[in-house]
């Protein structure tokens, strides 16, 4: 492959995978680069794998900016906003506080890419012989409080006026449930359109795989700037200097330093996430279960269970806060669910931009870059959609959606 004619793709997680094959299979030459091999660095490992069709709203709204302080993790809730944190992100703040009153604005641009998800996913996984990674079971939310059937039935009005179809869970279906949490009530909601994943890290792998079988190559390499060459882009890393044709970046927390000297200006967030395994356990029912009460996810997975909570504002880097996996395991165990005290736990950082819609465009021409970064929490959710909207990119075709909206110009220039 000539590096002169080669479309880099930058980060090799589920984004970038997905970016990689889609480029690869319309014949472009292609590049993925990482630091580590495919799905390992970033948070496509340690992603719950729900394929969240009905995640069709930005998360800012009002009524969150009003009454986060009800979720916070001091009192129980699944939100850490550390006052440490608060000052260093103010201009963060601010942007997410006036997007949470664009959100009837901002819904219409999200819920395109969202709505039919597990349909792209099961076009993309049928096209590399890997349907075996997918399961369409729909997803449930369970509350097991004493007033879950009211708070069920305004989650069901809600998601009916979003195009959302749901059905209300029999007692039937819900009895392993409650007698697993010891529960006298219990009431939920079962999602049809939407769908999971047995192995986030399979999936990336696979992505990958099929990139290479269209020619793609893998190079492992810490990219740390590019920079403007002519019409080409630099590639700087720990590796010698590749120049190349055109970038995408798909970066995650790394892009915005990437982008910056091409005018773009990515104001990403690290909001983490963590996660605990029980390994060998049936679940109760075969699909992810939102336990709404306690905001936790489990999932079924290839020979496993996977548990996920927490929307922690911290450093991308920083130690993890054992506080959070062993509250979560003990969230597990009340709910039913066999769980090691001390057994592994992983922490990892969704990049999100302040409105919560996806970063997915071009720098200005004649500099071939692209970028798909933002994609907060539904990025396993967004990745074969968002393959196709750059491919059409790089092509030069009319995205096959809107996608003007996810311009980083939104943001204004970079802060220097």
């Amino acid at each position: 492959m000539s590096e002169q004619d080669a479309i880099a793709v930058i980060g090799a997680g589920v984004i970038g995978a997905a970016v990689a094959f889609a480029l690869a299979r319309e014949g472009r030459q292609v590049m993925l680069l990482d630091r580590a091999a495919p799905g390992i660095a970033g948070a496509s490992f340690g992603n719950v794998g729900h394929i969240a069709a009905e995640l069709v709203q930005p998360l800012p709204s009002p009524g969150l900016l009003f009454g986060f302080w009800r979720d916070l993790f001091l009192f129980g809730g699944s939100l850490d906003l550390p006052a440490r944190q608060v000052l260093g992100m103010l201009p963060w703040i601010r942007r997410f506080a006036a997007a949470a009153f664009r959100r009837d604005e901002n819904t219409p641009l999200l819920a395109p890419l969202v709505l039919p998800a597990a349909a792209h996913w099961s076009r993309w996984l049928d096209g590399i012989g890997r349907s075996d990674l997918l399961r369409r079971n729909g997803h449930y939310e369970v509350d097991l409080g004493k007033q879950g059937r009211a708070v069920m039935a305004a989650q069901a009005r809600a998601m009916a006026q979003l195009g959302i179809r749901t059905r209300e869970v029999s007692a039937a279906e819900l009895l392993p449930l409650r007698q697993a949490a010891q529960s006298d009530t219990a009431a939920g909601l079962w999602f049809e359109d939407s769908a999971h994943v047995i192995d986030p890290l399979e999936v990336v792998r696979a992505f990958a795989a099929a990139a290479a079988a269209h020619g793609a190559q893998f190079l492992h390499a810490d990219v740390r700037a590019l920079l403007p060459r002519g019409d080409a882009i630099e590639i700087q890393s720990d590796q010698a200097p590749l120049i190349v044709a055109g970038v995408v970046v798909c970066a995650g927390m790394g892009s915005q330093s990437l982008l910056a000297p091409f005018g773009l200006h990515a104001p990403l967030q690290s909001i983490r996430g963590y996660h605990v395994e029980l390994p060998g356990q049936a679940p109760f029912l075969d699909a992810p279960v939102v336990y709404t009460r306690e905001h936790t996810l489990v999932t079924p997975m290839a020979g496993r269970l996977r548990a996920s909570s927490y929307i922690e504002f911290a450093d991308a880097n920083a130690p993890a806060d054992p506080r959070k996996p062993a509250r979560l395991r003990r969230t597990v165990r009340t709910l039913g669910f066999a769980c090691d005290p001390g057994g592994p736990s992983w922490v990892g950082a969704r990049p999100v931009l302040p409105d919560y819609l996806p970063g997915i465009g071009r720098a200005g021409a004649p500099i071939k870059l692209y970028y798909a970064v933002g994609h907060q929490h539904i990025g396993l959710t967004l990745a074969p959609i968002t393959g196709e909207l750059v491919a059409d990119l790089v092509a030069e075709r009319t995205p096959r959606l809107p996608i003007a909206a996810f311009d980083l110009r939104r943001f204004g220039a970079p802060v220097s």
